[in-house]
């Protein structure tokens, strides 16, 4: 069962509208916590992995080797943190720097479930958003961050926190962050990117492939999404043609070593003794309002729900379907159901009225095949077991874009 509470927990995107400035304090801070980890002591066994490994980042500054990363600009804020882009000095290349404050619990946890899901990954994948370290910030010093470090007082406090869902740390003035440090998507998000271009097949194609696929080496590792959609889907064009990048693993949930369900123990095949993650029951309702699933709003689902929040981004993505969000005024591709003069997310709606028969493609002139709408009915079924799990969806996106 999730761990979580049964409240609601909206996802909070810390990208945001770009700003061109930002504090003068802020970039000096910055800057010295990206000097702190040398090309010397980022190994994982190295001394700085306990809490004496914490340095003053003036006072070691003629020992480090070479800085590790140059801050250019802010790229996004949001309500958690902010994203930089950076330049890593070692190899030239572009990453993206974010950093994430961790003061309140909420804020402890959605930084944790990001950390936990990106580092539990043994194999990288072309369309998951690579994490290549992670810097845990207090009061002007920092250590390097390595999944279930038990030697670091200050890793084991931030867990507490989340787990307790009260401060743990010391002291309360000391501001802490977490900095991820990850690849650079210089595309923008799937919204931006789509909306800004003339609709092309060959690209829907394309991104479709690439967005089942990522959703099949997700589940197949274990982790639930929970919070699929446009904006959470970044573009990288470094190899001159688009690649998604899924991102933003707060609301995450790895469900390896979590109870399945059912007296057996469902989760696991006792046969391959590999975990299902279609039998994982979750209760923490939270997402983005356009994008969940039916039995998300009802608080007992799936990874199944991460197919749901895939049929409305490629059927939004297919037939441009939009809205306007409400806080940011961003016009966002989603798709969803009128009901009088008002929008209603297509999960909420089938919540209400199981028997609601949904209009795919919603346009009148529609370059759909007949294929492709049987699959996205599929995806969207009301009952999470009639849609297709992650690796089959994927091999049935396959035939259907091969056969295009």
């Amino acid at each position: 069962m999730d761990t979580g509470d049964n409240k609601r927990r909206r996802a909070r995107s810390v990208r945001g509208k770009i700003t061109g400035t930002q504090d003068a304090s802020a970039k000096r801070e910055n800057a010295n916590v990206l000097r702190s980890l040398s090309v010397g002591n980022t190994d994982d066994n190295d001394a700085m992995e306990d809490d004496a490994g914490f340095i003053k980042n003036w006072s070691l500054e003629r020992k480090v080797m070479a800085p590790r990363y140059s801050l250019l600009r802010e790229v996004g804020r949001g309500s958690y943190g902010v994203v930089y882009e950076a330049i890593a000095r070692r190899s030239g290349a572009s990453v993206a720097v974010k950093k994430l404050r961790c003061d309140a619990p909420e804020n402890v946890e959605l930084a944790l479930a990001e950390f936990w899901a990106l580092a539990s990954l043994e194999k990288r994948h072309e369309n998951v958003v690579q994490l290549e370290e992670c810097v845990l910030q207090r009061n002007g010093m920092a250590q390097k961050m390595s999944h279930g470090n038990k030697r670091s007082k200050q890793y084991l406090r931030l867990v507490e926190t989340s787990l307790k869902g009260e401060r743990v740390l010391s002291h309360p003035e000391e501001p802490c962050y977490l900095w991820f440090v990850m690849e650079f998507c210089e595309g923008g998000d799937l919204n931006q990117f789509i909306l800004s271009r003339r609709p092309d097949p060959l690209t829907n194609n394309s991104f479709m492939l690439q967005l089942t696929s990522a959703v099949a080496f997700l589940h197949e590792n274990n982790i639930v999404h929970r919070d699929l959609k446009p904006d959470n889907i970044l573009i990288s064009e470094k190899s001159g043609t688009p690649v998604l990048k899924v991102a933003d693993f707060g609301l995450s949930k790895v469900c390896a070593g979590l109870g399945g369900a059912g007296k057996d123990n469902e989760g696991e095949d006792k046969n391959k003794n590999v975990v299902n993650v279609n039998k994982f029951w979750l209760s923490s309702a939270c997402g983005s309002d356009f994008y969940m699933a039916p039995e998300v709003w009802e608080g007992h689902y799936t990874a199944k729900a991460d197919i749901f929040a895939l049929g409305i981004i490629i059927w939004a993505m297919l037939e441009r379907i939009t809205f306007i969000d409400a806080e940011s005024k961003r016009e966002l591709l989603g798709t969803y159901v009128r009901q009088g003069a008002d929008i209603v997310p297509v999960g909420e709606a089938l919540l209400e009225n199981p028997k609601m028969v949904l209009n795919i493609p919603q346009k009148r002139k529609s370059s759909m095949s007949d294929g492709v709408k049987k699959l996205l009915q599929d995806m969207l079924s009301v009952n999470p077991q009639d849609r297709p799990d992650a690796l089959e969806l994927h091999n049935r996106m396959d035939q259907l874009t091969c056969a295009a």
